[in-house]
């Protein structure tokens, strides 16, 4: 297997609603996508599969140590290699994956955020420096389209927040800020123990008001010049508002099950986006 072969691979398998963006851009933005999103997927993968912190510290040393050795000219993982060819031309540099790699620590240091400022700065890391990446490689024209693509990046990390509160807190993390559940009067050990409650309704909700102004916020700083080549972003805030809008149908039903879009559902989603401008 090559190496562009394992990162559309690496895409692929991980069933993610971002695979269905790329699906419709033109294939050198396509492979710079899949690969930026490979590496993603691989030093996010570290945080989740690996159960021994110590050893998933040294994984994401190397990928530190892996990805200043790429931007020097000697990639040696498959990813790196798949994404190095494409790095100048999409004005990627190496303090953006970087950044990636360090949100990834993070998780392995701190598993509560006592406050919705140091949650911002974990979703700046791992979904704003990953939306201002994405949004160079779908084509940006407009310096104010960054703005607009950090905001969108924490939308929808806040929606997988959201999605992900039972299986994050099976693996000891929860992500919902501290002051939050004090204010709502929801204990640590009741999201562990996957116990439902007004109050944890109420704190969902408000969570979830966050995330639908975070992508008002975001659309309303899109530039009207980059709107078309932003299309892949576009339809990734479609497919995603409307998850946490089924999450909220559900009623926040969060902490036993995983709750998602059918693949079909998604693709239709994206297409809408594509043909018809329309989200």
């Amino acid at each position: 297997m090559n190496p562009e072969q394992y990162v559309q691979q690496k895409a692929a398998a991980s069933g993610s609603s971002f695979y269905y963006a790329f699906l419709f851009l033109p294939p050198a933005r396509r492979a710079a996508i899949t690969a930026f999103y490979a590496f993603c997927r691989e030093v996010d993968d570290v945080v989740d599969e690996v159960s021994d912190p110590a050893v998933a510290r040294n994984k994401l040393v190397w990928w530190q140590a892996e990805v200043q050795r790429a931007f020097q000219g000697q990639p040696s993982h498959p990813v790196m290699q798949a994404l190095m060819p494409h790095a100048a031309s999409y004005q990627m540099e190496q303090r953006h994956l970087q950044a990636v790699i360090e949100g990834c620590l993070m998780d392995l240091d701190q598993t509560r955020y006592l406050d919705y400022a140091g949650l911002q700065r974990y979703c700046h890391l791992v979904a704003g420096i990953v939306g201002e990446v994405a949004a160079q490689i779908f084509g940006q024209t407009d310096p104010a389209t960054t703005q607009y693509a950090h905001r969108l990046g924490q939308a929808l990390q806040l929606t997988n927040i959201l999605r992900d509160v039972g299986e994050d807190a099976l693996r000891g993390r929860i992500y919902l800020p501290v002051n939050d559940m004090q204010q709502f009067d929801v204990k640590a050990h009741e999201i562990i123990k996957r116990e439902y409650s007004e109050r944890f309704t109420a704190l969902m909700r408000f969570q979830a008001e966050r995330a639908h102004r975070l992508y008002d916020e975001a659309l309303a700083l899109l530039p009207a010049a980059d709107r078309r080549a932003q299309k892949p972003g576009l339809m990734m805030a479609s497919i995603y508002r409307t998850l946490l809008r089924e999450i909220e149908d559900e009623n926040f039903q969060v902490l036993h099950q995983r709750i998602s879009l059918t693949p079909l559902r998604k693709f239709w989603l994206a297409w809408k986006v594509q043909a018809l401008g329309r989200m």
